[in-house]
């Protein structure tokens, strides 16, 4: 098998839920146990820190891998979804993992992941937990896929567990109601490991409280106890920051970090929280903080998340994929300098499209379009939806061929957003340099 070849093994050979949605979900971990078994448990090699939730756990978890090796840990972190390569998934110290030992894993595999009818989040958690054991990682970042407590991640006991926040998504899998998603989420807690919730809706508190008093958990809200308040200093387009209270204390003064978008301000406060537990059992210096969080994209990989890609016009990526995302995110676009706002959209066809439709500005112009994945809405269905509330605008087959579009009818001075969906996003940055 080639790289080539092993890829098509994992995304043709067996279904994945980014790509076929409900078909490839599994209701119990039994298959993530067997392999895990078959390779030796490997995920009792490392420390592990896990991180939940709705929205935000992908930049948690960025800023805390960044955060980690800038103390001086061997990193390992696992993430999804990908944007161009499967190996963003699986990162230690940032650097993907080698084309090579993918193929080596699933050769070497192959048979046990047939015989057991792996899925691919199976397979891709496996290689992810052996990878970190052969690399000999000090502690790796473990992000959850959809839900928490039948995620195939969730056979480790981390140091800390984390649950950003809760919102509507998923619901066909994981709750038609936030009191059900909570509940699957708070699945993570382990007895006796201390769970940091970053934000928390009022009705889904005490679905949090009851699950740490059954696990005699600690829980730290750090809504709570941290704050960010934006820094109204020139740090410069590529770089924002944060004035830090602490118990209503200054804690940390301008502390800056590469990721943009406002909603990172909700995120960071997460992440000194996670530290402040984590300091018991690993050497974290204020230093490390800033050192790291400055800057993320350079030592993570970090990619998708209110990207700035091109400066005139202003073009602007953002991977948020749910109401609860897109409402973080739009006020901050609507308020983006710039003459015309040109937004090139797509979505899946298992959202509550409507919630997310509502929070859309009418002034844009709109560019509507699909990933390349089977779970895309149609390009021509999504128009027609987003008409009912006076959203007006084109469609395309393609992002590319919508982005070509929204180029040619943009000026120096417009601001183009390309959104969501994280698979429009992805489409958009492969094609991006040919387009």
């Amino acid at each position: 098998m080639n790289y080539s070849d092993t890829l098509d093994f994992l995304y043709s050979s067996l279904p994945m839920y980014q790509r076929i949605g409900k078909a490839a979900y599994k209701s119990d971990l039994e298959t993530t146990v067997i392999l895990d078994e078959h390779l030796g448990n490997p995920h009792r090699s490392f420390k592990t820190i896990h991180i939940a939730g709705t929205n935000g756990k992908g930049s948690v978890s960025h800023m805390l891998a960044a955060v980690l090796q800038s103390a001086g840990y061997k990193t390992g972190l696992y993430t999804s979804p990908h944007y161009i390569d499967f190996r963003e998934r699986i990162r230690v110290n940032g650097n993907m993992v080698d084309e090579q030992y993918v193929i080596d894993f699933i050769e070497g595999n192959k048979d046990i992941l047939i015989d057991i009818k792996a899925s691919f989040f199976e397979m891709t958690v496996a290689m992810a937990f052996k990878y970190f054991e052969d690399e000999d990682v000090d502690v790796a970042v473990i992000e959850t896929g959809m839900g928490g407590r039948l995620d195939s991640t969730n056979i480790i006991t981390p140091l800390v567990s984390v649950i950003t926040n809760i919102g509507l998504d998923h619901t066909k899998y994981l709750g038609e109601t936030v009191e059900e998603i909570a509940g699957e989420k708070a699945g993570i807690i382990k007895p006796g490991i201390p769970v940091v919730i970053g934000h928390a809706r009022t009705e889904v508190r005490e679905i949090f409280e009851g699950k740490t008093r059954e696990m005699r958990s600690e829980m730290y809200f750090a809504e709570e106890n941290y704050m960010a308040k934006s820094a109204s200093h020139d740090n410069g387009e590529n770089m924002q920051g944060f004035d830090i209270s602490r118990h209503g204390e200054i804690f940390m003064k301008e502390l800056l970090t590469d990721l943009l978008g406002d909603y990172q301000a909700f995120n960071i406060i997460t992440v000194l929280q996670l530290i402040e537990l984590l300091k018991s059992q690993l050497e974290i210096s204020k230093v490390a903080v800033r050192e790291g969080l400055m800057n993320v994209r350079g030592l993570t990989g970090f990619k998708g998340r209110w990207q700035i890609i091109r400066q005139s016009p202003m073009v602007i990526c953002d991977s948020g994929h749910n109401a609860d995302g897109l409402r973080m995110s739009i006020p901050q676009l609507i308020r983006m300098k710039g003459k015309i706002l040109h937004i090139i959209l797509g979505l899946v066809n298992d959202k509550d499209i409507g919630s997310i439709l509502s929070l859309l500005p009418v002034f844009a112009v709109y560019y509507f379009t699909r990933a390349d994945i089977p779970r895309a809405l149609n390009q021509d269905i999504l128009m027609a939806e987003a008409a009912k509330y006076s959203l007006k605008g084109n469609s395309y087959p393609s992002v590319i061929e919508a982005y070509k579009s929204a180029m040619d009818n943009a000026d120096e001075k417009d601001t183009i957003f390309v959104g969501g969906s994280s698979f429009v996003v992805a489409d958009f940055l492969k094609g991006y340099d040919i387009a």
